[in-house]
C-alpha cells in the first residue's frame, strides 16, 4: 500500500546539479558515477535553469567527434525552453501520467522557486508498484 499519493514522498531530494557553464565532461562523469540518467542545471541560487539528459550527452559526444572538435559545454546542449516542473504536493499519478504523455523520463520539483527534488521514472515506477503490494 502506498504511504502517501504525493510526490515528496518518492521524489529525490537533493538532486545531482550542474552549472550552465561546466563543462560536457563533467556533467557526463558525474551521470555516469551517480548512475543517473540525466541532471538538472542550476544557477548559483538554485534556480533551475534546464535539463541536461543521456541524450544530450550523447549528442554532445557524436557531434564533437564528428566535427573534431571538443565536447564543449552544458549550456550548448541542456533543454532550456518549456521546462516543465512539479510541486512536492502534486500526485504522483497525475505527475507519471503528464511525463507520459510528454514522453519525459525526469521532472525538476521546484518549492518557493527554489530545486528542492526530482522525480525520474525509477521512482515513479517503484512508488506506483506500491499499489499493488
Amino acid at each position: 500500500m502506498l504511504k502517501s499519493v504525493e510526490l515528496k514522498d518518492y521524489m529525490m531530494s537533493n538532486p545531482i546539479t550542474v552549472r550552465a557553464d561546466d563543462s560536457m565532461n563533467t556533467a557526463i562523469k558525474l551521470i555516469l558515477e551517480h548512475k543517473i540518467s540525466g541532471v538538472c542545471v542550476t544557477d548559483e541560487n538554485d534556480h533551475l535553469v534546464g535539463i541536461l539528459s543521456e541524450m544530450d550527452c550523447l549528442r554532445a559526444i557524436l557531434s564533437a567527434t564528428y566535427n573534431k572538435t571538443s565536447i564543449g559545454f552544458v549550456h550548448e546542449f541542456m533543454a532550456d525552453d518549456k521546462l516543465v516542473v512539479a510541486h512536492p504536493q502534486e500526485a504522483i499519478i497525475d505527475v507519471a501520467q503528464d511525463m507520459l504523455s510528454k514522453n519525459k523520463r525526469r521532472r525538476p520539483v521546484m518549492k518557493d522557486g527554489k530545486l528542492v527534488g526530482q522525480i525520474t521514472c525509477r521512482q515513479l515506477l517503484s512508488a506506483v508498484m506500491g499499489f499493488s503490494s
